[in-house]
């Protein structure tokens, strides 16, 4: 993060209560998407695959399996980057955002268009398809009147991109993927931390995340 990032903490807008019907939705669905998706298997190598380490990841690739549960589970959570990467760049081009505020969502957005691409790049390496970003999404343009409405909003969709990958981590039968999973699932929770603390909220405010 950028050192002068500091006063973004700080939002002189206040502590909001943010109740956002598009970013609820979007959590729900991630998550029935993830439950209905039910236990899958991944190969071995997708790990190294995931990591681009095509050497490593050709070792075995003889015993290599790759349901289609696999490459659904992966587009599923690339589709939730895209969908966020799509939202920061609203937020970066809306001309709300204060510059110390911007250069923080251009370094989140930044972080989601490398989850993207080691998920699609794995997507198809494991001889899927990637799942192509929509041309637009539904987002609450009308809402964000502010820099706090952009910032909630982000926020929002940060928590339900927590929700998806908790909700694939334990279904994964490669549990280094899961680890993979896991690590970005921790840089969510970060930049849903970090805004929730820009809004004057408590920025982890329940021992369990769901």
């Amino acid at each position: 993060m950028r050192s002068d990032t500091s006063s973004f903490l700080k939002i002189k807008e206040g502590t909001m209560y943010v109740t956002n019907q598009h970013a609820q939705l979007t959590t729900a669905n991630r998550r029935s998407f993830f439950s209905r998706l039910g236990k899958f298997t991944l190969s071995a190598t997708a790990i190294a695959l995931l990591a681009g380490q095509d050497r490593l990841a050709l070792i075995g690739s003889a015993k290599a399996e790759t349901p289609n549960n696999d490459v659904a589970i992966l587009n599923a959570a690339l589709a939730a980057e895209q969908e966020a990467i799509a939202a920061y760049q609203l937020g970066a081009t809306s001309g709300l955002l204060h510059k110390s505020v911007l250069d923080l969502a251009v370094q989140f957005q930044g972080h989601h268009k490398e989850h993207a691409d080691a998920l699609a790049a794995t997507v198809k390496k494991l001889g899927g398809t990637p799942n192509e970003a929509k041309t637009s999404y539904s987002f609450p343009t009308q809402k964000l009147k502010k820099q706090a409405d952009v910032v909630a909003f982000a926020a929002e969709l940060e928590k339900g991109a927590v929700s998806a990958y908790l909700g694939a981590v334990p279904i994964l039968a490669d549990r280094e993927l899961a680890k993979v999973a896991a690590s970005i699932l921790g840089d969510e929770a970060m930049h849903w931390a970090v805004l929730r603390q820009a809004l004057g909220q408590n920025p982890v405010p329940t021992a369990f995340l769901s």
